[in-house]
Parts: structure tokens; sequence; C-alpha cells
């Protein structure tokens, strides 16, 4: 497993966000609006962020804002992320985690990661699973 992340959810307001936490801890902004990426999304939602990353040299803080009308209750507005090492460890970290949870988006391919899902866990606790496309 390469890394835990935290990844957070705002209601219209990530940029503002992860600006304020690069002011705070520095290193890099990566931010991608839903105009940006690829697919056909609602025109209200072209501003809002699909993904933004804040790398320091401590770690990666990863965001995204949500579909308008998708609620976002503070407190419950964070997932952790697991990027994984390989096809095989996703499949078994998901299939592991997910006993008695609630799948949420299963493990599939996205236009960023050759396996990509979400589920919620028996404890109630939000998980992402990506594993990146190889480059080259």
């Amino acid at each position: 497993m390469k890394q835990f992340v935290t990844y957070l959810t705002f209601d219209g307001n990530c940029r503002q966000a992860m600006e304020f936490y690069k002011r705070c801890f520095g290193g890099e902004l990566f931010v991608m609006p839903f105009s940006d990426a690829p697919g056909d999304h609602p025109k209200e939602v072209k501003d809002r962020l699909m993904h933004a990353s804040l790398t320091t040299g401590a770690g990666t803080l990863m965001a995204s804002d949500s579909m308008p009308g998708a609620p976002v209750k503070t407190g419950d507005n964070f997932q952790i992320m697991i990027q994984c090492d390989s096809p095989e460890e996703t499949d078994r970290l998901f299939e592991a985690l997910g006993q008695s949870g609630k799948v949420i988006m299963p493990l599939q391919t996205t236009f960023w990661a050759a396996r990509f899902g979400m589920l919620t866990d028996q404890f109630g606790i939000g998980w992402m699973f990506n594993y990146e496309k190889p480059r080259g």
C-alpha cells in the first residue's frame, strides 16, 4: 500500500478551502473543475471542483465539491482513500473492508485510475480505493 490519504468533500467551496490550506501548509495545489473533466456534466457544476490535491513534504490532502443538491454534513464530509500498489491489493482491501458494509461505487476503471471504488464499512467510515493507471 502506498499511503492513506484524507479526502474532504465540500458544498461548492472546495477551491476556497484548498487555497486556504495551501496558505497554511504550503505545498503544490492542483485543481480540476468539472468543466475540465471528461464527460457530460450539468452546467451548474462547471465551476465546482471535481478534484483537488495539495501535496507537501508531509503528505497529500485531497478534496472535491459535491454535486448540487447532494447533502454535505459537517463531520461526515471526509473519507479515507487508500492508494494501492496493485489491482490485486485493491480487490483484496475492497473486499475486506466491505464485509457487512455498503458499496457506494463498485471497483471500476475510470479516466484517472485503473481501479477505483468507494464503500462505507460496517462502522460507518467511508473508504475510497485507488490504483493508478500505469504511466507510459
